[in-house]
């Protein structure tokens, strides 16, 4: 639930900056400077100031100067106050930032739990700002969902009704391939890797938008569960590996938002979805296989199927020709190795697109940082008895030697690629520990100045 409304009903909630404070103090009234005195308020943080018959007046939140209009300034203000409906007020953009820090912070995840605790409900004026909020928390909270959801009950069926839904809300269209059609139908590496599972792999595909407008063609990653594979991960590995279909739940979450905003596209998403799983049939070490690009690669080792079923899925996103391609998923160890976990990387093929994911993300207060596509690595994935092996026999640059690989399967010159790791380690304001939206409002702040 959203605890966000369009109004002016509440505790109102006053905003002051630290350099500011003393200037606002001298203003109140005596009642007021006696409770921040006597209660031992110190700046940065917050009040819940009463009247004179004990009852909450006005809330107090001193911010620090460099970031008075944070998301995250008020991201703890939403689930530290008591139950109740306050307001605040303030430019459209204040007001946004206000009300998505708060809307964020309040993501629960209790599709398994009871829960029936009373939360805080935020109420701005703005109409505008109030839509903003919704759209992009909903995108979040779609995103959060899909990860965070167990692999059972997550596995590519489940994330087929998933991406049906969202087109029926949106009123685009939906289809997919499954099992042996993949076959049929020239998806050869996304049926490998996924055809030792009960739980059919499939090819899913969203489409949406004016058919003449700029096409925008978003793939991701859906391996549902990735065991490894023969090649079969320690205990540790495996435990998290619900999320390894955090590519397709970042791009249903963009698309979201992209459709909720009606940007000027022809929107079309694509997921690879599949289980990496152990029994007879599994793909092998040493294996060779044919990609739908007629490349040829030799598998090196079982545990780096992301960019095989990826290799499929963007060689089909290239044969329309689209304005932009861009790809998200939970693909190397090594982009965590190489920023940590809090920070996605992201590789292109657009300068132009570049810079304005680096701005979107500033505005966005949504870190991303380009890596390189350095060149000179992409001798590593090149194979002897094939056009290319799956894994690189180097243990550095891992991100890099990915995501040289992927680019052999893009004909476009606009692509971007992000490895992500769709997942809180810690919990943060606005960002509890779990599944994560991680480049989802950079990118679309990219989108919007790219094609508004």
């Amino acid at each position: 639930m959203i605890n966000v409304q369009h109004g002016n009903q509440g505790i109102a909630i006053q905003v002051v900056t630290e350099r500011h404070y003393d200037d606002w103090l001298d203003d109140q009234q005596l009642q007021t400077k006696n409770w921040l005195t006597f209660s031992g308020f110190k700046t940065p943080g917050y009040s819940l100031i009463p009247n004179s018959e004990g009852e909450s007046s006005f809330v107090l939140v001193v911010v620090k100067d460099t970031q008075e209009a944070s998301i995250w300034n008020f991201a703890n203000l939403a689930v530290a106050l008591p139950a109740g409906d306050y307001c605040f007020s303030g430019s459209p953009s204040q007001q946004a930032n206000f009300a998505l820090g708060w809307a964020l912070a309040q993501y629960q995840f209790d599709r398994y739990l009871k829960s029936d605790n009373e939360q805080a409900v935020l109420y701005i004026e703005n109409q505008s700002s109030y839509q903003q909020v919704q759209d992009q928390a909903e995108a979040v909270f779609l995103t959060r969902n899909l990860i965070n959801t167990p692999a059972a009950d997550m596995m590519p069926e489940h994330l087929s009704q998933q991406m049906q839904t969202l087109a029926e809300q949106y009123d685009a269209e939906f289809d997919e391939l499954v099992g042996e059609q993949l076959l049929e139908q020239n998806y050869p590496t996304i049926h490998m890797v996924g055809r030792a599972s009960v739980h059919d792999p499939r090819l899913l595909q969203l489409h949406w938008g004016d058919e003449d407008a700029p096409k925008l063609t978003l793939v991701g990653k859906g391996i549902c569960f990735d065991s490894g594979g023969l090649d079969l991960k320690p205990a540790s590995g495996m435990r998290l590996m619900k999320k390894d279909m955090g590519g397709a739940a970042h791009v249903l979450g963009l698309a979201k938002l992209i459709m909720a905003a009606e940007l000027p596209v022809r929107l079309r998403v694509i997921v690879a979805a599949a289980e990496n799983a152990v029994s007879g049939n599994a793909f092998r070490p040493g294996d060779i296989v044919k990609t739908r690009k007629g490349l040829t690669v030799e598998i090196d080792n079982t545990d780096a199927e992301g960019r095989l079923v990826l290799c499929d899925a963007l060689a089909e996103a290239s044969d329309e020709n689209p304005d932009l391609i861009i790809d998200f998923a939970t693909l190397t160890g090594a982009a965590r190795v190489a920023l940590g976990l809090e920070v996605p990387g992201f590789y292109s093929t657009d300068d132009a697109f570049s810079e304005q994911l680096r701005v979107g993300a500033i505005q966005a207060e949504d870190s991303i940082w380009q890596l390189p596509l350095h060149q000179g690595y992409a001798d590593y994935m090149k194979g002897s008895i094939s056009d290319l092996v799956n894994a690189s026999p180097t243990p550095y640059g891992g991100s890099i030697t990915a995501a040289l690989f992927l680019q052999h399967f893009v004909a476009s010159d606009n692509w971007v690629h992000f490895d992500v790791g769709a997942w809180n380690d810690r919990a943060r304001p606005g960002r509890p520990k779990g599944g994560e939206a991680m480049g989802v409002r950079a990118v679309f702040n990219a989108l919007e100045a790219r094609y508004c």
